[in-house]
C-alpha cells in the first residue's frame, strides 16, 4: 500500500496493510455492487435510497448493527468512524477497541483493521460507506480502500471547518487532493469510489448557497484529480420550497461548473430536533417526501430518538422506514408551488455564483479557497475552527426557509443582500442571540409538525 502513488501514510498504518496489487485486484473483482451503481440506479428510477448513520466501537457490536439495520431496507450502510480516528489519534482508538470499546463514539476502523473491515464488508448484502468527520483521512482512506469499501464521504473544507478548531486549510487541501488523486487512479484500473462532500457544515441554520458553495470548490478541486462518482449532501433547513430548490440547484449548478453529472444527497434535518414522537416522525417523512421532489438519489436518515441522545438500532429502523415512506409512490400526488421553487432555485444559484466566481477566476483553488476564507469571502456559520471568521448570521424567515440576516464579508451584490432583507422582514425587539437561538431550535417547538 506505501507505494501507492501520491498517498502519504503514517508508517505504522502503511506497514500493516496488504500489497497495493491485492488491493487493487480486490476491488476490481466483478460481482459486488458497489455504492456508485446504487446511486445510479436510484437517479433513474427518480426514488432515493436510504441510508442511515450507525458506528460503535465493538467489532461484533457493529456487525450486528449492520445486520440488523439491513433488514429495514436501506440501500446503503454505514461505518461512522469514532472521533480519535477522526483526528489521527490511533493509540487511543486501539486503547478504547482493545479494552473498553463503548467508550467510542464510533467505529475505530484503523485500530480494528482491513481484515475485520472486510468482515463488516461480507456481512451484509448492501454496500457500505465510510463516515468520519477527519481534516486528514489519509489513512483511514487507506485501511478503508484495502477493506474493499468504495464509498468515503469527506472534503478539505466540510471536514475541517466544522469539525477541528486549529487544522490550517492548507493541510486539510493537501490531505484531501491526495485522496481524490488515488480516487483517479483507481477510476483508471475501472474501480470507481463514490465521493460524497459533506454540505451539511456544522449543521446549524446552513444557508443553501453556503452549503452548496463550499461542496462545489471542493467538487472542482475532486474533479480535477480525477474523480469519476461524485455527491454533493445538503442538510434539510426545513422549509420544503428552498429545500426542493437546493437539492435541484445541485445538479444544475454541477452540470454548469463541473461538466459531470452529481447525485444530491439529502440530510435529513441535523438541529435539535422535535421532543415529541409524533413531530418527530413527521419531520422524518417530510425529509423522504423533500428527497423525492428534490431529485435526491439518496436521504441520510435521523430518529424518533434524535432529541434523547444516540438512537438505538430499533429507532434507526424506524427512521429508515419512515424516510422511505415519505419518499414513496403513496405521497406521488404530493405537488409544491413550482414557481416558488424556481424562484428560490434561481436566487440560490445567483448566491453561488457570486461566492464561488471569485475564487475559481484566481490561478490556484487551493490558494483562493485559503485566501477567501481569511478575507472573510467564504465563511461558515457557526464555526468552532480559528480559519473561518465565522462572521455570518443566519436566520429564519417567516416560512421558516433559511436566510441571511448577517452576510458579513461575503461578495454578495446589493440585489441578493436587499432580497435576503425584504424576507426576513423588520427587526425584533430580541437580541440576535435570543433571535437566532429562537431559529436553531424551530423545531423544537413542534413548528407545524403536529395538530394544534
Amino acid at each position: 500500500m506505501a507505494e501507492v502513488p501520491g498517498l502519504s501514510l503514517d508508517p505504522e498504518v502503511a506497514a500493516a496493510l496488504p500489497p497495493w496489487s491485492e488491493v487493487l485486484e480486490r476491488l476490481a473483482t466483478p460481482g459486488r455492487r458497489r455504492v456508485a451503481d446504487v446511486l445510479a440506479d436510484a437517479g433513474a428510477a427518480g426514488v432515493p435510497v436510504t441510508q442511515p448513520r450507525c458506528g460503535i466501537g465493538a467489532h461484533d457490536g457493529m456487525v450486528d448493527l449492520l445486520r440488523t439495520l439491513e433488514r429495514a431496507g436501506p440501500g446503503i450502510l454505514t461505518i461512522t468512524i469514532d472521533s480519535h480516528t477522526r483526528l489521527r489519534d490511533f493509540a487511543t482508538a486501539a486503547r478504547l477497541a482493545a479494552g473498553s470499546p463503548a467508550d467510542l463514539n464510533g467505529y475505530p476502523l484503523v485500530a480494528h483493521g482491513w481484515r475485520r473491515g472486510r468482515e463488516l464488508v461480507a456481512s451484509v448484502g448492501v454496500p457500505l460507506q465510510v463516515r468520519h468527520g477527519s481534516p486528514d483521512p489519509r489513512d483511514l482512506f487507506a485501511v478503508a480502500l484495502a477493506a474493499g469499501i468504495t464509498s468515503f464521504e469527506g472534503g478539505p473544507i466540510g471536514y475541517n471547518l466544522p469539525y477541528a478548531k486549529d487544522v490550517p486549510l492548507a493541510v486539510s487541501l493537501r490531505a484531501w487532493r491526495e485522496v481524490d488523486q488515488v480516487c483517479g487512479l483507481l477510476a483508471e484500473h475501472g474501480v470507481v469510489v463514490d465521493r460524497e462532500l459533506f454540505g451539511t457544515l456544522t449543521a446549524v441554520l446552513v444557508p443553501p448557497s453556503t452549503s452548496i458553495a463550499m461542496t462545489l470548490l471542493e467538487a472542482v478541486g475532486a474533479v480535477e484529480a480525477g474523480v469519476r462518482c461524485l455527491s454533493v449532501s445538503y442538510p434539510q433547513g426545513g422549509e420544503t420550497h428552498q429545500d426542493v430548490a437546493a437539492l435541484r440547484a445541485i445538479r444544475s449548478l454541477a452540470r454548469r461548473y463541473l461538466g459531470v453529472e452529481v447525485h444530491a444527497v439529502l440530510h435529513q434535518y441535523m438541529g435539535p430536533f422535535p421532543r415529541s414522537r409524533p413531530a418527530a416522525s413527521a419531520l422524518i417523512v417530510q425529509g423522504g417526501l423533500v428527497a423525492r421532489l428534490g431529485g435526491a438519489a439518496k436521504v441520510v436518515t435521523k430518529t424518533e430518538q434524535e432529541a434523547e441522545g444516540i438512537p438505538d438500532a430499533r429507532a434507526n429502523a424506524d427512521g429508515l422506514a419512515l424516510a422511505a415512506l415519505g419518499a414513496a409512490d403513496l405521497f406521488g400526488f404530493a405537488r409544491l408551488d413550482e414557481d416558488r421553487v424556481a424562484e428560490e432555485q434561481h436566487w440560490i444559484e445567483r448566491e453561488v455564483a457570486e461566492l464561488v466566481d471569485p475564487v475559481l477566476q484566481g490561478p490556484d483553488l487551493a490558494l483562493g479557497i485559503e485566501a477567501a476564507f481569511a478575507a472573510g469571502r467564504l465563511d461558515v456559520p457557526f464555526s468552532a475552527s480559528r480559519h473561518a471568521r465565522a462572521e455570518v448570521v443566519p436566520r429564519r424567515d417567516p416560512s421558516g426557509a433559511i436566510r441571511y440576516g448577517d452576510s458579513a464579508r461575503l461578495p454578495f451584490s446589493d440585489p441578493v443582500r436587499r432580497r435576503n432583507a425584504a424576507l426576513l422582514g423588520p427587526g425584533d425587539d430580541r437580541s440576535v442571540f435570543a433571535a437566532t437561538s429562537a431559529d436553531i431550535h424551530y423545531f423544537q417547538q413542534d413548528r407545524g409538525m403536529v395538530p394544534r
